[in-house]
């Protein structure tokens, strides 16, 4: 298992559990349905981290005889999951807060609800920034939804404290019209994280500036007449490439043999590149 995307998991793992933790205690004490639900969230963003953290120990696995290229599906496999929870979280909050809406409940919102939220927010932002950093080095579309996850945390949180200051000055409504928002907010962040790990799964060309990289790298190896038929996909969070070069007819067998294993170190030299698989053509 990489030792980043480990290290990361953990963090993520107790992060998440002590933001639970605060925030369900000042939910209750308050009986503020905004930071109840706010607490939920960070409920599912400890499953979410536990998910992960099996994912990219799972992903990091050499190739072995039953999976000759790897494991690196293993992580868009999690990121779908933590889509599905969002969206399970976001419809069970809706829910709840819409039939709030329309009943009247005491709140006993003070201070300590306030600075909760506030923390929550201030250790979301740098839990968003660290695993965007980390998720890029590591090339991690599991912990990159963790990244974009907690940045979503923070407007859902800031939501939360909006809807608590109002209560605060009597305005108890606002309280649970700020969960319903919230809930709105983790439904299209799950949608969002669950479209782009489909995308993985389902084997989607990369975007066009890789591809134009791919077809740089391969043309500029000695020898390389022209290339043709670039075709590359995902295999989980990494890139398999099937390229055609065209060769001198008249170079021996070696020779051809050597340039399109040129080419073939070459595109594998790039980051997100996994496998790179060349078919030589003579003209």
């Amino acid at each position: 298992m990489k030792n980043k995307g480990r290290q990361a998991t953990i963090i993520l793992i107790i992060c998440n559990t002590f933001l639970f933790a605060i925030k369900i205690s000042a939910g209750i004490m308050s009986n503020s349905l905004a930071i109840i639900s706010d607490a939920v969230n960070s409920l599912t963003d400890i499953i979410s981290s536990i998910i992960i953290f099996f994912a990219v120990r799972t992903s990091s696995k050499q190739a072995d005889e039953g999976h000759p290229f790897g494991h690196h599906r293993a992580e868009p496999i999690a990121g779908l999951i933590v889509a599905i929870f969002a969206g399970i979280l976001g419809f069970e909050i809706l829910h709840t807060s819409v039939f709030k809406l329309m009943e009247t409940h005491e709140h006993k919102i003070g201070i300590p609800a306030i600075i909760t939220l506030l923390v929550s927010i201030g250790m979301k932002l740098l839990m968003s920034t660290h695993f965007k950093k980390i998720s890029r080095k590591i090339n991690s579309p599991a912990l990159l939804a963790s990244s974009i996850d907690s940045r979503n945390d923070v407007y859902i949180s800031s939501t939360a404290l909006i809807g608590v200051i109002c209560g605060l000055y009597g305005y108890a409504q606002m309280d649970d019209i700020a969960a319903t928002l919230i809930s709105f907010w983790i439904i299209y962040s799950g949608y969002k994280i669950g479209v782009q790990n489909i995308d993985y799964l389902m084997g989607r060309q990369p975007e066009a500036c890789i591809m134009e990289e791919i077809k740089k790298k391969a043309h500029a190896v000695a020898g390389v007449i022209g290339i043709h038929d670039v075709r590359a996909h995902y295999v989980g969070n990494y890139i398999h490439v099937e390229i055609h070069i065209s060769l001198d007819q008249g170079s021996t067998l070696t020779k051809a043999h050597d340039i399109g294993k040129d080419v073939q170190r070459a595109v594998e030299a790039l980051e997100s590149i996994h496998k790179a698989f060349v078919h030589i053509d003579p003209i």
